[in-house]
């Protein structure tokens, strides 16, 4: 009962053994601690086999009975503890009943989409993370009971030999290895004082730390620490297997196809993996308990341990983050870090130098480019004259990489890029894009129109076209203004010495570098690049005299992944050439006309009937996501490029069939924001167009002498597009 929920049931409890034990202990009683140390390994010989076969209420019993042995014995726990044959018996009795259950696929499956450091959030911000699942009980009170029960110990016994004997277990065998870790990390803790109420002397404050160091460098160490958490990427070794088309694509894409799990990578079993999954986050959860053991004593040691827990703060797998999350405000507590930028920006130095010399050994230290993610996620712009060099040399190591570590540089560099947006906001930032040509301004504050002007502007452009040109006009245009040679060789000098910022030339050359990997047979890098370089053209959009030119050079590869590539590669694609087209549009305006639009066209109108007649089943499939991009990103697209004529008839006559009601919704609310973008564009058009399908009613003629307005669309009944027609027009009158 000394474990009792009831605080007054529990308090009576301690008191009456408390007085026992002192009643026994101030007579010198010899046969009560022999029977007292009997009954313990008489318990601990069986506490395995009860843990296995009883229920839950049972287990409570026995390790509250456990609890109360040495709560009885207090000091004398060192005595027990000295005999070989006790601590061996309780020791593997505590690996036995704390074995894990590694069957859950959902731990090595959960990826997370925000790293929670990167995210920014804080200690009681994050989601709730997942619970240890034992393999003999679920209850969470029997968890409490076997921690107090190693806090215990480690309050009472001796620590060097306590933490001596599970060191050796935890290096032994892989089967005990994470049992003796959990109880280490609480061995630790009760030495410092952590669930003990009882007064007792505690250890001392040097032999408590260099048990930490000794503890962490283990933990830390590269076979403990780089344990295999995912499957061998079968795409990363495909080669050659683009897809011929776009398009036609996406008739070919089965739904399973986005389900498959990789599950026959070469090598460890999902139980192998789940296994090191939950190692790496108990040896997080310790070096925390370490941190908040040592308190401001954990500063000595704080370079030794906190680039390791940066690395997994970065780690895909979404259990691991959030542990080494949690571990970092831990040890912000311990050393007095109000949050974990403080502690990066403060120990920036010794971080940078751990990076900068793994860069040159990453067959050893394969994920180091990972804890500069996370500085870049943490830090702000200050942080960018001290890693500088860095970036030099992660761009030098992905040079020299073509296998999987290149995927790893590029989301390093992806990190890069979106931190340079947050410490540099400019116009894209504060309102979403560069301000809109002012030739599209016309549209929204037109009430009236100029009959007179309109028919001069007409008249003139016609003769420009036929090339009747005036005096005036011709000498203007031929005659140009003498250059002094001088001053041209000065304005050269001047561009030539004209040094670009600092995030400006990190983007452009982060871009360059990253040009030649748009061709690369992994799709994982192919997707990783396509993020990188949407990221660059943010960074340099206003900078047109270094984004022209990059824009050409990576043109035809980009145009290959839009016309010739995996449909996943086809979404981020589209995705970069809409960005493109926002920051360049005078520039892609005839490339993209004649060899983007025409198939992008083609294939919507090809894919408008079967999305028509699908079922719901169809919104989950890749060709329904790749005809939502593209419809979403099309409007915008066509308003930036300013297409006329010929490609805008051909875009509107496209987009025609998702205005039915037949579509998915999201389609039509997609095709719906395509013809928003146009009416920007030639509202005239798209409103001939949009009548010519459904009229609402008859348009009489301001004038008798003027006949009346025919439409295609004005006798028409109700239609499945009439509700979006109408919608549309409404807008343009």
């Amino acid at each position: 009962m000394v474990s009792d929920k009831n605080p007054i049931v529990q308090n009576e409890c301690k008191a009456v053994l408390e007085s026992v034990a002192h009643r026994n202990w101030d007579q010198g009683s010899r046969t009560f601690m022999d029977v007292l140390s009997e009954n313990l390994h008489s318990l601990a010989t069986t506490l395995p086999r009860l843990m296995r076969t009883t229920d839950d209420r049972h287990k409570l019993c026995v390790l509250s009975t456990f609890l109360g042995y040495l709560k009885i014995l207090g000091p004398r726990i060192t005595a027990v503890l000295n005999s070989a044959p006790h601590l061996q018996r309780i020791s593997k009795a505590m690996m036995q009943v704390l074995e894990l259950d590694v069957s859950d696929v959902r731990v090595l499956e959960e990826r997370g989409s925000a790293n929670p450091v990167e995210a920014g959030l804080g200690r009681h911000e994050m989601p709730t993370q997942k619970k240890k699942c034992f393999l003999y009980f679920r209850d969470e009170n029997i968890s409490s009971l076997l921690w107090e029960i190693c806090q215990l110990l480690g309050h009472y016994g001796n620590l060097y030999l306590l933490v001596d004997h599970f060191m050796e277990l935890y290096r032994e065998s892989s089967t005990y290895r994470k049992q003796a870790a959990m109880v280490l990390n609480e061995v630790i803790a009760g030495a410092a004082g952590a669930g003990v109420t009882q007064e007792h002397s505690l250890v001392n404050q040097d032999d408590l730390r260099a048990v930490v160091k000794s503890v962490i460098e283990e933990y830390t160490s590269l076979s403990n620490w780089h344990l295999q958490t995912v499957h061998e990427e079968a795409n990363e070794r495909e080669r050659g297997c683009f897809r011929q088309s776009v398009l036609p694509a996406f008739t070919d894409i089965a739904e399973g196809d986005l389900l498959q799990l990789h599950s026959q990578g070469k090598g460890s079993t999902l139980h192998q993996l789940n296994s090191n999954i939950w190692q790496i986050c108990i040896q997080l959860e310790g070096i925390g308990h370490m941190a908040l053991a040592l308190g401001s004593g954990f500063q000595l040691i704080l370079i030794t341990a906190l680039y390791p827990v940066l690395e997994k703060a970065g780690d895909d797998t979404l259990l691991i983050s959030q542990t080494a999350h949690s571990t970092m405000w831990d040890i912000c507590q311990a050393c007095g870090y109000g949050s974990l930028k403080e502690l990066v920006d403060r120990n920036t130095d010794y971080i940078l130098n751990d990076v900068s010399l793994n860069l040159q050994q990453l067959s050893l230290h394969p994920h180091s480019p990972r804890v500069l993610a996370i500085m870049f996620g943490l830090s702000d712009a200050g942080l960018l004259p001290l890693v500088q060099d860095v970036v030099g040399d992660v761009l030098m190591a992905l040079d020299r990489s073509y296998d999987e570590r290149a995927v790893v540089f590029c989301s390093v560099l992806h990190s890069l890029l979106m931190a340079l947006l947050r410490w540099f906001p400019s116009v894209w930032g504060v309102q979403g894009g560069p301000p809109p040509p002012a030739s599209r301004e016309k549209y929204k504050h037109t009430d009236l129109l100029d009959v007179r002007q309109f028919l001069l502007d007409y008249r003139r452009h016609k003769e420009l076209a036929e090339g009747i040109v005036g005096d005036e006009e011709t000498v203007e245009e031929t005659e140009v203004p003498l250059c002094d040679p001088q001053s041209e060789i000065e304005m050269d000098n001047f561009e030539e010495k004209r040094e670009l910022p600092s995030h400006i030339a990190i983007a452009k050359e982060v871009m360059e570098r990253c040009l030649h990997l748009l061709s690369d047979p992994s799709l994982h890098l192919r997707l990783k690049v396509l993020d990188v370089l949407e990221l660059c053209i943010l960074v340099l959009w206003a900078q047109e005299d270094e984004l022209l030119p990059l824009a050409h050079r990576c043109w035809p590869a980009l145009l290959q992944r839009l016309t010739n590539d995996n449909p996943l590669a086809v979404l981020r694609a589209f995705k970069v050439l809409c960005t493109l087209g926002e920051t360049c549009g005078d520039f892609l305006r005839k490339r993209v006309s004649k060899e983007v639009l025409p198939k992008v066209t083609k294939s919507l109108l090809k894919q408008a009937p079967v999305s028509a007649k699908a079922g719901p089943i169809y919104t989950h499939s890749l060709a329904y996501k790749l005809q939502l991009a593209v419809l979403q990103g099309l409007g915008s697209l066509c308003l930036w490029l300013d297409v006329v004529d010929a490609d805008l008839d051909s875009v509107t006559e496209a987009c025609l069939p998702y205005l039915s009601s037949r579509q998915p919704v999201k389609l039509q609310e997609a095709c719906i924001s395509v013809f928003q973008h146009l009416i920007q564009v030639d509202p005239d058009a798209v409103w001939f167009t949009l009548s010519e399908l459904h009229c609402p009613g008859l348009y009489q003629p301001p004038h008798p002498g003027l006949g009346p307005m025919l439409l295609t669309g004005t006798a028409e009944p109700r239609t499945e597009y009439t509700d979006n027609v109408v919608k549309l027009l409404e807008e343009i009158s």
